[in-house]
């Protein structure tokens, strides 16, 4: 399968893949060849995929959304970044200043920072 992962501005990774698991608002969803078409909307969360030389590479992203079809998976978020290139320490860091704020005026754009954050923490530990 072809899977290309897109951000806003610019190709995070492309490339042939036996499996994808992704979070979607159904839940996560596991892709193998010849799955059947679908498009979905995809929450902050990981993606997982198994290139066809068993590697694995996981990527933080946020809301966006996943399509299949005809053994191409696109995946287009907002921002996604590749574990490998996420800073750890850093991540922990946004994730706390995020969660010690609190609510303010505009508790969804915080909840999607905190969630953005959160999945940076955990694509970057799995990477570990």
């Amino acid at each position: 399968m072809q899977v290309e992962l897109v951000a806003a501005d610019r190709l995070v990774w492309s490339g042939e893949a036996k499996m994808v698991i992704a979070r979607t608002t159904e839940g996560d969803v596991g892709i193998l060849p010849n799955h059947a078409p679908m498009l979905s909307t995809m929450v902050h969360g990981l993606v997982d995929v198994t290139t066809s030389d068993n590697e694995t590479w996981i990527a933080a992203v946020d809301a966006g959304f996943l399509s299949v079809a005809n053994n191409r998976i696109s995946i287009l978020a907002e921002h996604a970044e590749m574990s490998h290139d996420i800073d750890l320490e850093r991540a922990r860091t946004d994730l706390e200043r995020c969660r010690s704020e609190g609510a303010g005026d505009d508790e969804a754009v915080e909840k999607a920072e905190e969630a953005w954050a959160e999945a940076r923490v955990r694509a970057a530990e799995r990477a570990s």
